[in-house]
């Protein structure tokens, strides 16, 4: 008897010894496939990496090409226009703009500046509402200028375009990038607008988003780490008059706004970190 329980407990130490020692193995085994998953879940989502762009202005693509490549950006030309100020060929515009945080492998729009202008039809915009005119009138690569209100039964309505401050008649061709000023309605019921926060804002977007806002880019002031177009393009705004106090100040539309640009973003305020474009 003493020899069969002898056995019989050295078969179950055994069999203890054994299942442990493969319980052990396969938590193991499966604590290794979490993390290997993680590590390649986080390999393929590139959590929580991500890089600022580089300014790309007035750099050619070869160039661009070179800068983008330690963080994988793929740059693809989209677009030209005619610079006459710029080089052939040198980038002039791109998006997401400089300074915006994106991951690895973003595609990184560019627009150059062409050897000579291409020349567009101008659209007819008069009748259509402000947001219709400044669609219509990127979609033939122009550009609104400035809003002149004149009284109106409606706010924002276009009344008449003008180019290079004469009536211009639809179908007229002119070069791209052509600024066009537009008569708009102003009805005294509904004449004022709110200052928008333009500070961290790149150089580039101010003009159309004050547009948006049925207001005017005033006086342009540069300080002295904007020595080049390139560097104009890629200043972020610092300081701006009037200033928004609380998104409650009020102005006539077609107000001038006067901004204040710089390539130093310890000039913007600190709550208002520089202008990061739709990822």
């Amino acid at each position: 008897m003493k020899g069969k329980k002898n056995s019989s407990a050295k078969g179950e130490k055994w069999y203890w010894n054994w299942f442990t020692r493969h319980l052990y193995m396969a938590v193991a085994a499966a604590g290794i496939v979490v993390l290997l998953l993680f590590w390649i879940l986080n390999i393929i989502t590139r959590h929580n990496q991500e890089f600022e762009v580089p300014s790309f202005m007035g750099q050619s693509v070869a160039q661009a090409q070179q800068m983008a490549d330690p963080y994988s950006f793929r740059l693809e030309v989209t677009d030209s226009v005619h610079i006459p100020r710029m080089e052939p060929g040198a980038i002039y515009r791109q998006n997401p703009a400089a300074g915006s945080k994106v991951k690895k492998n973003r595609r990184i729009l560019l627009t150059i500046n062409a050897k000579s202008p291409k020349m567009v039809k101008m659209p007819s915009v008069t009748g259509y509402s402000l947001r219709q005119a400044q669609s219509d009138l990127a979609s033939a690569q122009l550009k609104v200028g400035r809003l002149i209100y004149e009284p109106d039964l409606a706010t924002n309505n276009v009344l008449g375009q003008l180019y290079k401050g004469k009536p211009i008649e639809p179908g007229t061709e002119i070069p791209t990038e052509s600024v066009i000023d537009l008569k708009v309605g102003q009805n005294e019921a509904d004449s004022v607008t709110f200052v928008p926060n333009l500070l961290g804002k790149p150089y580039s977007i101010i003009k159309d988003y004050l547009i948006d806002n049925s207001l005017n880019l005033g006086k342009v002031y540069f300080d002295a780490t904007v020595v080049d177009l390139q560097d104009s393009l890629s200043a972020f705004a610092y300081r701006q008059e009037p200033f928004k106090a609380d998104g409650d100040t009020t102005v006539w539309l077609g107000t001038p706004i006067d901004v204040y640009f710089s390539l130093d973003k310890t000039l913007i305020p600190a709550d208002e970190p520089a202008e990061e474009e739709e990822r």
